[in-house]
């Protein structure tokens, strides 16, 4: 069996240390980090990079999808859908109903994230509308079509409800595509996090151009 560590696999440390030798000329690198080392959770593509450089640099390998999630009831899944979306390089995450939402499930990848507020489905509606995006509801509910025989628009905005109540019926109606997840067990429905994960995948295995993974 090999010793060597897996992706996933980063040992007993995060990061690393103080830049070692003599510091690149590349205006990416932050001399505070180079410095004193780099913890942040972020590839090692981007070890020692400002947040700015970081930034700009996903903007060009971003995706052709958004999400967008329902925060009428304050869901404490919206960090864990904002930490996915940056990991498969969602073009942007769209937090519908209230602008508060409890970030501590996001691990910090909101700040590498582009992330917009709209007070209602309707502002939602009108922002995918003016960019061209189709709106993919997803919902375990009569009605939707099973996303594993379902092609995905490239262009799309993914939204989903919140734990609990899901997606409020003018969100279903208003879609241009309702999808669901097979489930198997007893529960109504996965956790809202678990969800986007899934529907994420699903479009990245449909559109993604797996080279580019990390």
């Amino acid at each position: 069996m090999s010793e060597e560590l897996g992706p996933t696999e980063w040992g007993t440390t995060v990061g690393v240390g103080p830049w070692p030798g003599p510091w690149p000329a590349d205006e990416r690198y932050d001399p505070e980090l180079l410095e004193h080392g780099d913890r942040r959770n972020v590839v090692d593509h981007y070890r020692y990079w400002r947040r700015e450089a970081i930034v700009a640099d996903l903007d060009l390998r971003r995706h052709d999808f958004h999400v967008a999630i329902e925060n009428f009831q304050h869901d404490h899944n919206i960090g864990t859908v904002v930490r996915t979306a940056n990991a498969f390089a969602a073009k942007a995450v769209h937090i519908v109903g209230r602008r508060r939402w409890n970030r501590r499930g996001a691990m910090v990848t909101d700040r590498y994230q582009h992330i917009h507020h709209h007070p209602d489905l309707e502002a939602l509606r009108g922002y995918a509308t003016e960019h061209d995006l189709a709106l993919v509801a997803v919902d375990n509910t009569a009605g939707a079509v099973p996303i594993e025989r379902t092609a995905l628009p490239r262009r799309c905005v993914l939204l989903f409800g919140q734990e609990g109540p899901g997606l409020r019926e003018d969100s279903r109606l208003g879609a241009d595509l309702v999808v669901s997840i097979a489930q198997f067990g007893s529960t109504r429905s996965i956790n809202a996090g678990v969800a986007a994960g899934v529907v994420m995948h699903t479009w990245i295995e449909q559109h993604a151009d797996l080279s580019n993974a990390w």
